[in-house]
């Protein structure tokens, strides 16, 4: 298996990134956890499908805009922990005497939607470990 490492930090490059994976004929994408991806999430999983490439996301948007799968941290609960931290400082805590937290909470979300639309069949070990099945 190869595994090419492709880079995009324009709306153009994102472009150009879909053109050579269909040129490798790449069997799948992953996604990085990017703010700048982030915000272009709508081009991403139009390009995924336009060019029928299963793609995977560390974001759960991704998969609810259309996206194929994102497996990821919950920001739900990272935001709880930023906001207990903050109030803790905020209570007189030195930030240097907090510990370091990391995420604890992770959620799978599969859609089998855009998994009909590739051809795929998610196999249902798959979905019955999914937080979330978009049908």
């Amino acid at each position: 298996m190869q595994l090419a490492v492709l880079r995009a930090g324009t709306e153009s490059e994102i472009d150009a990134a879909f053109a050579t994976l269909v040129e490798q004929h790449a069997g799948a994408l992953l996604v990085g956890g990017d703010v700048f991806f982030f915000s272009r999430r709508e081009q991403f999983v139009a390009l995924a499908s336009r060019y029928a490439v299963p793609a995977s996301y560390i974001w759960r948007d991704f998969a609810v805009a259309g996206g194929l799968i994102s497996y990821g941290v919950n920001n739900n609960a990272v935001f709880r922990q930023v906001g207990s931290h903050a109030g803790r400082i905020l209570k007189g805590a030195k930030p240097a005497d907090l510990p370091v937290q990391q995420p604890t909470t992770f959620e799978l979300v599969v859609n089998l939607k855009t998994a009909q639309a590739l051809g795929l069949t998610v196999p249902p070990s798959i979905l019955a470990r999914a937080d979330e099945v978009i049908e």
